[in-house]
């Protein structure tokens, strides 16, 4: 059974730090093209960063390029976003997906065409 499970989400102050987990289990992540979105209150969701299969560059939203991090572990079959200086305007909920098409395509921190998804996990930055 495919699944994917986010954790690490929660109430941060504004120019906080928080660490994002995505742990997948019935598949390998690493033959996959992975992705994190967001899903702010009342908006579409929309892509923050992704990783395209057997390519470890990662790509961007503008708003996360320089202040989002994200990276895979291929013994944990996990991903991870680590996101520092955290806005308001960052508060959603946060979900990793994955593609299994070599032609899915991950443009500007966008994954297109992803497959299967995580439930979520919810970001709240305020003071």
């Amino acid at each position: 059974q495919v699944q994917l499970v986010e954790s690490g989400g929660g109430l941060v102050q504004p120019g906080g730090s928080l660490r994002l987990s995505c742990t997948a289990s019935g598949f390998r992540l690493n033959d996959y093209s992975i992705g994190w979105f967001r899903q702010a209150p009342g908006k579409m969701r929309e892509g923050v960063s992704c990783m395209k299969i057997g390519n470890p560059d990662t790509n961007y939203a503008g708003y996360a390029k320089g202040r989002y991090t994200m990276s895979r572990d291929i013994d944990k079959n996990a991903v991870y976003l680590q996101m520092n200086g955290l806005r308001p305007e960052v508060t959603g909920i946060y979900s990793c997906a994955v593609a299994a098409s070599p032609a899915a395509v991950c443009i500007n921190g966008n994954l297109a065409g992803a497959q299967y998804w995580g439930p979520g996990t919810r970001i709240t930055v305020s003071s």
